[in-house]
């Protein structure tokens, strides 16, 4: 191993890193996994040292985001079910996801592996079964994709002053065609299968001097996780770990009664300002 992969390798291996520390996922995953449909986009708040990147050049929680694609037998198309199974030698019954994982490149995973994290599903509005289909069998000819670093790079170059940068420096995001075709990240990968079959997530939108309205695709590689949860043309679904079906139950929730206050679990304060042990709260007064 040279030492350009080398660092590269140490590098992915830091940022992948996860915190030790989390909350309880505000979201009910056992619900959100019946309720999830294919073509759904889901969103993550990652918990590893690149999400953390990510959520400072992006301004939002969601660091990562992943298409659904269901069981394999959702999989009309056979060339299609086979590509999948090259690649996936799991369960056949369980419901699967595609994306572009740093380290990794692009794969499928169960979406299982998302159970104890915040998740939120992002769903296509009106689109056709026929062009659900279409968008699967577009995202599976992304596997083996590498992830792209340089396109990360490029976004955090957002957060400085861009007069201040030297030329070279600059971000090629607005370049067309710019960096390697041969990889990708999730948001532009995404973005991408669902321009294949003429599906908007935030368009480029131009009014003539007549009045008339034309759109334009945007360039895949400026769109980031937060975008499909932003998007007019998506809807957004939740399954809260504590629902509130009923207009009352709001009223049951467990709220404490003591006046703790707490930043995030494991750091909860009494009214006094008296820091409280993790154990202490956790115990039920009676």
């Amino acid at each position: 191993m040279g030492l350009k992969a080398w660092l590269v390798d140490k590098l992915v291996k830091w940022l992948n890193t996860e915190d030790g520390h989390w909350d309880i996922p505000p979201c009910d995953f056992e619900r959100l996994s019946v309720e999830i449909k294919p073509c759904d986009v889901l969103l993550v708040e990652g918990r590893n040292r690149i999400s953390g990147f990510i959520k400072t050049i992006t301004l939002s929680s969601w660091t990562h985001s992943a298409l659904y694609i269901g069981r394999l037998e959702d999989i009309e198309d056979e060339d299609v079910r086979a590509e999948i199974q090259r690649h996936y030698s799991g369960d056949p019954n369980q419901p699967l996801l595609i994306e572009p994982l740093l380290g990794q490149g692009t794969v499928i995973t169960p979406l299982s592996s998302y159970k104890n994290d915040h998740l939120r599903i992002c769903r296509p509005k009106a689109l056709s079964h026929q062009d659900g289909q279409q968008v699967i069998a577009e995202a599976v000819n992304y596997f083996g994709r590498e992830y792209d670093i340089r396109q990360l790079v490029d976004l955090a170059r957002f957060v400085f002053p861009y007069g201040i940068l030297p030329r070279r420096w600059r971000s090629t995001l607005f370049e067309l065609n710019a960096g390697d075709q041969a990889k990708t990240v999730c948001s532009a990968m995404i973005a991408e299968v669902f321009a294949a079959v003429h599906y908007p997530v935030l368009p480029v939108i131009h009014r003539d001097n007549k009045g008339g309205l034309r759109m334009y695709k945007r360039n895949t590689r400026l769109y980031t996780p937060r975008d499909f949860d932003y998007s007019p043309y998506f809807e957004i679904i939740k399954y809260p770990i504590l629902g509130l079906d009923d207009v009352e139950f709001y009223r049951q929730l467990p709220w404490d009664k003591d006046g703790v206050v707490c930043h995030a679990q494991g750091e909860c304060y009494a009214a006094d300002g008296t820091r409280i042990e993790q154990q202490d709260v956790a115990v039920e007064k009676n």
